[in-house]
Formats: structure tokens, sequence, C-alpha cells
């Protein structure tokens, strides 16, 4: 690694203003499990002047329910989400997303706040000593579309002939799927338009801004939810496709229904269409078959990458059946 300044910040007073004083050069800290690998392998062509550890401000680990609204810490630990009864038993496929994420060692360092603003996993824009400059990365061209893209979008680029990496994140669905807000230091804001597309970026956090807290509305009576995950290695791996739907039926019928895939687009992917398919229809296996098709049909793959697309569509359908009351 090369040399740069490290500050433990004592509170967000003390973390915001190091955040503007370094700009673009500084990063934030805390259990560190995708920015040292960042690091190490130098993969960005501005290497970062200053690391501002938010880890050792106190009060931001928390798992706390308040007048029907679950809040967690953004330093709150994947596993201690996983494990939680109180997110178990209301909020089911959150704990199932931080389950599925990576290996349990991970899990006992990685934070929610990191999984959700981590950077993309795409091999060309991870490729040590920023041996391929993209457009991720401010270049000028996405290798990976006449070049290995199995593991990219099935749903178009983030602009017309531009970066096909996907979101790598296994509890960004889930928290889109539960209608979660993300609060950080300068204002809330909806899960679903938390994510953005951009030079090192995935979020649309400014360069002095980092998230606190997320906050997720308890389901109404008789609502269920479910999220699954398909990788290559099932202990550890990153997504090639995870799926999570929020679902309420009443009189036997779909009253609302929420369901968001990742690691298909550059951002977690809502297929509206999917969701309408259902509303109003009983829940049975015909009816969840038509809504995975209709999350699909806008799928256009790359030259390698078409398997994705029946996956995607498999884990529509096996998340929506399990919601049945």
């Amino acid at each position: 690694m090369k040399k740069f300044v490290h500050f433990n910040a004592r509170t967000i007073d003390e973390a915001v203003p190091l955040l503007r004083r370094y700009g673009k050069k500084a990063r934030i800290i805390a259990g560190g499990t995708d920015l040292l690998g960042v690091m190490k392998d130098e993969i960005l062509p501005e290497y970062p002047e200053a690391i501002v550890n938010i880890k050792t401000i106190q009060g931001m680990d928390f798992i706390d329910e308040d007048e029907g609204v679950l809040k967690i810490g953004a330093l709150t630990r994947l596993q201690d989400i996983a494990e939680s009864a109180v997110v178990q038993q209301n909020f089911f496929a959150l704990a199932e997303s931080a389950r599925k994420t990576g290996s349990t060692h991970i899990r006992e360092m990685g934070t929610i706040g990191g999984n959700i603003c981590q950077d993309i996993r795409c091999w060309y824009y991870r490729y040590p000593n920023n041996r391929f400059p993209c457009l991720r990365k401010g270049g000028g061209r996405c290798y990976a579309i006449e070049g290995d893209n199995r593991y990219h979008s099935i749903f178009g680029g983030s602009v017309e002939g531009g970066c096909y990496a996907v979101h790598p994140s296994d509890t960004a669905p889930a928290l889109i799927a539960l209608d979660a807000k993300i609060k950080t230091t300068k204002r809330t804001v909806k899960a679903e338009n938390f994510f953005s597309v951009g030079v090192s970026k995935t979020t649309i956090l400014d360069d002095d801004e980092f998230v606190t807290e997320i906050q997720i509305p308890k389901p109404p009576a008789g609502t269920k939810s479910a999220f699954m995950k398909f990788a290559r290695r099932k202990s550890i791996d990153f997504p090639i496709v995870n799926c999570a739907v929020l679902l309420r039926e009443s009189d036997q019928k779909v009253q609302n229904v929420r369901i968001c895939l990742n690691a298909v687009y550059v951002k977690p992917y809502r297929p509206i269409a999917a969701e309408q398919a259902m509303i109003g229809k009983k829940l049975n296996e015909p009816n969840a078959e038509a809504a995975a098709d209709a999350a699909v049909a806008q799928a256009r793959p790359l030259e390698h990458n078409g398997y994705i697309v029946q996956i995607a569509k498999t884990l529509v359908k096996r998340c929506i059946l399990p919601c049945s009351s």
C-alpha cells in the first residue's frame, strides 16, 4: 500500500469536516472488507490521501424498534442482523440477505452501511494497478461489452454504450423490497433512490456524506417477505442473481407486492411489471410464473450472460411462492 493519513473519528461532527477537507481524496472505512482490497490492489487511478475511520464513533451499532419502525445503525454487523430475533420475525428478507452475505468472518466484520455502499466487482474495474481504465474510473470505454461479460448486466448499461457492471450487494434488494429509508449525515432517502452510477461510486452520497441509519416500516399484518440468492459458491460468493420479495394477501388475493432483483443491472432492479402482474391475483404457481416472465421481459443480455435471464426468472417465482399466507 501507499502512504495515507488515518483518522479515528469520535463523532459524526468530527468525521464530516475531515471528509470535506480531503474531498474526493478521502475514503470512509468501518469494517473495511471492501476498501482494503481496493487499496491493496491499487485498482483506482488515484490513491486516497486520507482514510476516515467511523467505527470509532459510538452509538451507530444498534437494532431497535421504535413506533412501528425498525432502526438499524449503519455500523451494525451483518452477523448481528442475521441473528436478530426481531429482524427474523418481521423482516425475514433482510435477515436472510444478511445471512447469505459472504462468509461468517466477513459477516462478523462487514457492516450494513458498508454492504449497501460497496464498490462494483467487475473484473476489468477490479484488475490490479488500474490495468483497465474503464468508464467507471473516468476512462473511455466499458471493456465488458466486447469482452468477458458472464456476470454483467442483462438490462443494459448505465448510459447508451456505457458501463455494464452490476451492483453486488445482497442486503440492498431486501431493503428496497421492504420499503426502507436510508438516513445519512445530510438527508433521509428511500432505499430505491439511494443507488446511483458514477465514477468510482455506486450511491448518491456526496464526498462529505455517509450513512448513519437504516429505517424500515413494520409491514402490515398478513405480509410476508422472502430472499434468495444464486451464486457459484454458496458459502462466500457474490451473487450472480439475488431477489427479495415483500407480499401481502387479503381475501386470498395479492393486495401489495414489492420485488427487487440485484446483480442483474447497474443498480438494484425493481421489475414493476412483475409486481403489477400479481396485484389482485391469487398467489399460485401459474400467476407467480407469469410475474416471473414479466420480470425479465425487458432483458437484453450480452453475448455471454444470457443464462442469467433464466436464473432471475426462477428466483422471482421461488421468492413469490413462499409468501403465501
